[in-house]
């Protein structure tokens, strides 16, 4: 015989995904962070190169090697960003999905009992 209800088995795996979409959440946010870095480092690459290419800023190698670092670093954060943010999103769908159909499975077995759910 079993130790636990059906109930008791339904509201603790729309607990698991619960927990997943808030590691998911967490994960989105970070790539949010991760991009506006990206964002930035690119700016100010790109405005460094900028002001030594109209003279603003006097020509050194180091600084111009910097900004250029800066530029491409920016981008390949940009992209495997782009790649880690699209999958979270696309887990987190898929989760919110899941959810939604334990939460309608529970709700029906307590129809069917004649019960109705507390939220």
């Amino acid at each position: 015989m079993d130790d636990f209800s059906d109930e008791e088995i339904a509201r603790e795996d729309i607990a698991r995904v619960e927990e997943r979409i808030d590691e998911l959440l967490q994960s989105i946010e970070r790539c949010r962070k991760f991009s506006l870095a990206g964002k930035a480092a690119i700016a100010l690459g790109s405005a460094w190169i900028a002001l030594t290419v109209a003279g603003i800023a006097s020509f050194a190698a180091a600084p111009v090697i910097g900004a250029l670092a800066l530029v491409i670093g920016g981008v390949v954060l940009l992209g495997s960003n782009a790649t880690t943010w699209n999958e979270a999103e696309t887990s987190l769908r898929a989760s919110k999905a899941l959810r939604r159909r334990l939460i309608a499975r529970t709700d029906r077995r307590a129809g069917d009992r004649g019960m109705t759910r507390v939220p």
